[in-house]
């Protein structure tokens, strides 16, 4: 093992950390609204950075880069079409989030289909962040930080056993980060660590393409788009993980209820401290996917030219940063690694614990006519964050035995739970009078009748289209019950803002940059340029 990439890994990660210790710090997060949301007093810069980062994690960059090394580009659809849908968030749904003074997605169901509706999706919610989000979270940083550092060769282990000891050792580090520090800390190990992320994403492809060409960077970049230029190829066809026509199917769906209504990544954006803050942080965010790429996709194209058939193509990533980066840079980007892991997963605890005690906890104790003191509830959400921890590195290590890319059980396992409950919220939000028997009866049809497709009977369809057929579907059957069992009084929203509700007075005009450099994006990466 390099003890010198080792320094430079405890270096660069006991750096961000202390930073983000103390500066949450100097605001003790002893109220429920700074431990859940920062007091509402984020900057644009923390908002798009924790946005940013909170969304790529180890299970994207070990994903992404294994699926560009195996297939090609179609991969980079995930992020980059997810440009638009977050746009449309930050122009339609953040402004509504705001103006009702929402702690939590489930708060505005809880307002338009009443308490039990809010429960059921919090219960979801909880289950999708412990079966699936924090599990492949701490496994993919496993996988990593093993290919990084090469733990079960030096330690004479066995694969398995190595990914289990870092599963529980992330999932220590992770807890007692978020416990001491709530998001405030997080946001700010974000803010350090997208930094960090851009550096690498420049880093780590200039030192591949340096090896590639034998000592010129040039030459390697003349390697690498003259030879296997099917892998640039960003436009897929059936055959590939992600063709090009789920990107207005099921995909755009997936990337609406991800950046609109999924609690961990909105509670970043609640923390807003005005809503011109809010579009602005989601702005840098757009950004920042715009250029995620070059880290999450363009090694494993590089690795096209240096790798054979892998046993293991998940370890791409990391088996390529060791090969070509100088030590002290492979302990830079095992840093990035370690904190993609940790801010996606104490996002995930965080977000936990805020549904846990504001959307089930907290009304079963005003149920109970028992006290609510807020020492009392943090105090339980800690202990939450525990339980939930322990669950998640219980259930982590078994990902090693998934089938077809751990990147595509990841998003195929979310199709559970995503698109139902963006249904239901969509509906919702375009009509007044559908109950909340339709709400329970299309989460209960959409759930049950995905999970068929996906278990028992094989269509022979990709899973982001049967989301968008089964979305069509549930939706018509929502609309079918309000038309027949209507609400005798229409839902009106009840304005309750906090902060600010002004817009940003720019944002039309970074709105069209931002779409016309999603679209070249898909140009560049196609048969017309890269591809050819």
């Amino acid at each position: 093992m390099n003890w010198i990439i080792i320094a430079s890994f405890l270096f660069f990660t006991g750096s961000v950390a202390a930073i983000s210790l103390y500066k949450s710090r100097l605001k003790k997060a002893d109220t429920l609204n700074r431990f859940f949301l920062a007091d509402r007093n984020l900057g644009f810069l923390l908002v798009g950075c924790g946005l940013l980062f909170t969304n790529i994690n180890t299970s994207t960059i070990i994903g992404e880069n294994e699926l560009a090394y195996t297939h090609n580009m179609t991969v980079m659809a995930w992020g980059i079409s997810s440009v638009f849908a977050m746009l449309m968030v930050s122009e339609f749904i953040m402004p509504m989030y705001i103006r009702l003074g929402i702690s939590t997605t489930p708060d505005f169901l809880t307002a338009r289909y009443g308490h039990n509706v809010g429960k059921i999706v919090s219960v979801i919610f909880l289950f999708s962040y412990v079966i699936n989000l924090l599990p492949s979270v701490l496994y993919s940083g496993a996988l990593a930080l093993n290919g990084l550092f090469n733990f079960s060769e030096v330690f004479k282990v066995d694969y398995s056993t190595t990914i289990w000891i870092l599963v529980w050792a992330m999932g220590a580090v992770g807890g007692l980060f978020t416990i001491l520090g709530g998001l405030k800390a997080t946001t700010i190990s974000e803010t350090l660590l997208g930094m960090g992320l851009f550096a690498g994403g420049i880093i780590l492809p200039v030192f591949g393409l340096k090896y590639l060409g034998h000592g010129s960077i040039h030459q390697g970049l003349n390697v690498l788009l003259a030879n296997h230029k099917e892998h640039f190829n960003s436009i897929g066809s059936s055959s590939d993980p992600i063709p090009f026509g789920t990107l207005f199917t099921g995909m755009l769906l997936v990337n609406l209820y991800y950046w609109g209504t999924e609690q961990y990544i909105v509670q970043q954006a609640l923390a807003s401290k005005d809503l011109k803050t809010c579009q602005k942080g989601i702005a840098v965010a757009c950004l920042g996917k715009l250029v995620s790429p070059l880290f999450l996709c363009v090694p494993g194209l590089i690795a096209v030219h240096i790798f054979g058939h892998m046993h293991n193509s998940a370890e791409v990533f990391p088996m390529l940063d060791r090969l070509v980066s100088p030590p002290i840079v492979s302990g830079f980007i095992a840093a990035i690694i370690f904190g993609a892991a940790l801010t996606t997963f104490n996002a995930g605890l965080n977000s936990s614990s805020t549904l846990f005690i504001l959307n089930v906890y907290k009304p079963w104790l005003e149920k109970r006519a028992q006290p609510v003191q807020e020492k009392k509830l943090i105090r339980s959400a800690k202990q939450f964050e525990i339980v939930v921890c322990l669950i998640a590195v219980l259930i982590a290590p078994f990902i090693i035995f998934v089938k077809h890319g751990f990147y595509t059980y990841v998003q195929t396992v979310n199709g559970f739970f995503n698109v139902p409950i963006f249904t239901i919220m969509f509906i919702g939000l375009v009509t007044r009078r559908v109950p909340a028997i339709a709400a329970k009866v299309g989460l209960t049809f959409f759930i049950v009748s995905y999970g068929l497709t996906q278990l028992v009977f094989d269509l022979h369809i990709h899973f982001l289209h049967i989301l968008a057929i089964l979305f069509l579907i549930t939706c018509g059957i929502m609309f079918v019950i309000g038309k027949f069992y209507p609400m005798p009084i229409p839902y009106q929203h009840k304005t309750n803002n906090l902060v600010s509700l002004v817009p940003w007075k720019n944002r039309h005009i970074y709105t069209a940059i931002l779409i016309l450099l999603m679209i070249l994006m898909f140009v560049v990466f196609s048969p017309l340029v890269l591809a050819k």
